[in-house]
């Protein structure tokens, strides 16, 4: 994808909010790092932030916009910090994109006590519609982060291998 490994590049968010809430922007993006790819997920809850990281590692590979969410995949993970359910949830889905020959545009996401429950919509790999820019091999601990920031707005991120 050009320009994902050089800059700060948003996808797709869900607006803003008003009155006495505080106002960000939700969505997914890159950041810069070396030779990999970090992805950042933004949103109202945690859950909404894991969405969000999960459509930007979509991003790393193609349009998310490409792909139709036909096909449902169910996802659950356990860890015992909100980090490593991050590490956790991108990996599976990396796998789930891997051994289905799948990619996903659609997820949703609840977390309760160290416990995530996911489902991630698609379909296969079309290489002539998709027009695959590189291949996610993992989700690493490098820049692992989910924070609530001091405007209310969620984060996860990580750098992803490719």
């Amino acid at each position: 994808m050009a320009g994902a490994a050089t800059g700060r590049r948003a996808f797709d968010g869900a607006g803003r909010r008003s009155g006495s809430e505080m106002a960000f922007r939700v969505g997914a993006e890159h950041f810069p790092h070396g030779a990999d790819i970090g992805v950042r997920g933004i949103g109202h809850t945690e859950a909404e932030a894991f969405e969000q990281a999960a459509r930007a590692l979509t991003e790393i590979v193609t349009e998310a916009k490409r792909v139709v969410p036909c096909d449902a995949v169910d996802i659950e993970c356990s860890a015992p910090s909100e980090g490593l359910l991050l590490a956790d949830w991108l990996n599976r889905l990396i796998f789930e994109m891997a051994v289905r020959h799948m990619l996903f545009s659609r997820f949703v996401v609840t977390i309760e006590r160290g416990h995530l429950w996911g489902r991630a919509w698609g379909e296969t790999i079309d290489p002539a519609r998709h027009a695959p820019a590189v291949e996610p091999k993992g989700a690493t601990f490098t820049e692992l982060k989910v924070e609530q920031r001091a405007d209310g707005a969620w984060i996860a991120q990580c750098v992803v291998d490719v």
